[in-house]
């Protein structure tokens, strides 16, 4: 999954453990200060990137990072409503240019005042095509991005600054968009807007894997990232915000496989699991009574089908494929019989959790392609093997360190049945090795996708994975109608007319199918409640780590 979504959740991890992170980090003493018993253990995947902001686009990261870097604002973890965080003041009286004072009393852990250049200068970093970063479409609204190179192999440009900031002075600063964006500020509580501390950039590698100075309610250990094992948060004492840790510290500890974390909650060996394997579905609320999680959360899961693979461009071949793939699919099916009712049957591109989601879904063209129609897939299949015969195997891209491997099985086996074709998983050994596939574009196939929301807004489920420029636009669309009606909702103040253009939108990709929309996830989770109370789920799926207590 991308997160942050992204959820399909870059190049490999260059740097080993052992390299020394920067200086000026959390002192042996201060980790030492953290409680023992106050220490959480949580689930994740090793992430794929290092733990640099705008490196990090998939949620084995991303919740850690969301953990160690404040933003201007934060999302209250009920209703994903944005609030300041390091934020004084965020302003604008024509949507264009946008002041915004920071608190004066926010410190990285190390004690250095949090200031507007940190802020200047990390989304310098991020923007700047050089630097390769996974969010850097994140900063294409602000006057002076430039995107990298169209052409697999050509040089980026270098561009050091963004035109469209401007420091006033310590705790200001100006930041001036390319047009009008109504929804400017409630963006800025995602991972890539977070500031940066100056020793970052003495070794930004270094850096990245061993963040001990941080701005977030926690801080790395020193040294805390054992790759493939677990990464070790602390509480940071220098916070002041919001979001201040209730316990002394966070042990995020990678699993390769989803059973055996849940084995570990049963036992005591993990506090909180938010990712429940198949098997488990049919017990978790017998065997955690009165500690487990099932609501409705932003998340929304799919394949994505790239239109460079034989048979699925984006012509009358393709889109006839896909539109019979997806009606090949009995989501209702397999919502019931796999997920338990943990999950919903998708009806368009994003989620319920969305505002104005109902008033955008009526006027939706096209969504009738995600009801089972075993006749119409045939017909339609039919349709495109007369304009060029389909041979071979269609395959989707899984990794089988989470639980994905049965609604993926489900999925081949009723494209078997229904279309007749030659259908099958492919299971990569973790997150990070289908990742670095899909990024890299040597996967051969279709690939498992989807979007766990960064800020509670529609465009954030659209742009990013289907924009020409969005940063988790794996499978390469471009669209130009649905690529200038980004912008244009980008300058749409929230509304009719900007409900108008989002249907518009969806409408758009209910044509070109360059993803298969599955099913809406509930937040499914389970905690040992021997070991932890005031365990609690966040509106985008996650666990609100700064909340959980230890049991004495």
């Amino acid at each position: 999954m991308k997160r942050r979504g992204a959820l399909t959740l870059a190049s490999a991890l260059a740097l080993s453990l052992g390299l020394a992170g920067c200086s000026g980090g959390a002192s042996e003493s201060s980790s030492d200060k953290a409680d023992a018993k106050g220490i959480i253990t949580v689930n994740t995947v090793e992430p794929q990137n290092p733990l640099i902001p705008t490196s990090t686009n998939e949620t084995g990261g991303g919740r850690v990072l969301d953990a160690l870097f404040s933003g201007l604002v934060y999302y209250e973890p009920k209703t994903g409503e944005a609030k300041n965080e390091l934020a004084e003041s965020v302003e604008s009286k024509d949507q264009v240019v946008w002041t915004i004072k920071l608190k004066k009393d926010a410190k990285f852990s190390d004690g250095s005042p949090i200031k507007a250049d940190n802020y200047i200068k990390a989304w310098n970093y991020g923007a700047n095509p050089k630097n390769a970063q996974m969010s850097s479409s994140f900063f294409e609204v602000i006057k002076g991005f430039t995107a990298g190179p169209e052409e697999e192999g050509a040089e980026a440009p270098d561009v050091p600054e963004l035109s469209g900031l401007k420091k006033i002075d310590d705790y200001t600063f100006q930041v001036t968009l390319n047009q009008p964006t109504s929804d400017f500020e409630l963006r800025l509580g995602y991972s890539a807007y977070a500031p940066l501390p100056d020793v970052a950039f003495k070794d930004i590698k270094a850096y990245g894997q061993n963040p001990t100075v941080t701005p977030g309610p926690y801080t790395l250990k020193d040294k805390g990232w054992h790759h493939n094992e677990s990464i070790e948060l602390v509480k940071n004492e220098k916070y002041a915000g919001p979001r201040e840790a209730k316990n002394g510290g966070l042990t995020f500890k990678i699993y390769a496989k989803s059973d055996a974390a849940y084995h570990d909650v049963q036992s005591g060996q993990l506090d909180v699991l938010d990712d429940l394997s198949a098997t488990s579905m049919n017990t978790f609320q017998s065997d955690f009574p009165d500690s487990h999680a099932n609501q409705p959360v932003a998340i929304f899961q799919s394949f994505t089908i790239p239109d460079r693979i034989k048979h699925f461009g984006m012509d009358e071949e393709g889109r006839l494929r896909r539109q019979a793939i997806s009606y090949a699919i009995d989501r209702e099916s397999i919502c019931d019989k796999i997920f338990q009712k943990t999950r919903v049957p998708a009806k368009d591109f994003t989620s319920p959790a969305m505002p104005n989601y109902e008033k955008v879904l009526k006027q939706v063209k096209g969504n009738e392609v995600l009801k089972f129609n075993k006749a119409k897939a045939k017909e339609l299949w039919a349709k495109a093997d007369a304009i060029s015969k389909f041979e071979g195997k269609f395959t989707i891209g899984y990794n089988s360190d989470s639980s994905h491997q049965d609604w993926v099985d489900a999925v081949s086996n009723q494209l078997k049945t229904n279309l007749g074709i030659d259908a099958a998983g492919e299971a990569y050994p973790d997150f990070k090795g289908l990742r670095d596939a899909i990024t890299q574009e040597t996967i051969k196939g279709a690939f498992r996708s989807g979007w766990q929301a960064d800020y509670p807004g529609m465009s954030n489920f659209l742009e990013p994975l289907y924009s020409k420029n969005g940063n988790s636009n794996d499978g390469k669309y471009n669209n130009e109608r649905f690529n200038q009606l980004m912008l244009e909702i980008s300058n749409s103040p929230v509304g009719a007319d900007q409900d108008k253009k989002f249907a518009e939108a969806q409408s758009i990709l209910f044509t070109d199918m360059p993803a298969i929309p599955l099913w809406y996830s509930n937040v499914v989770g389970v905690w040992n409640k021997d070991n932890v109370s005031n365990v609690a789920f966040n509106w985008k799926s996650e666990p609100v780590y700064y909340q959980i207590t230890k049991n004495a």
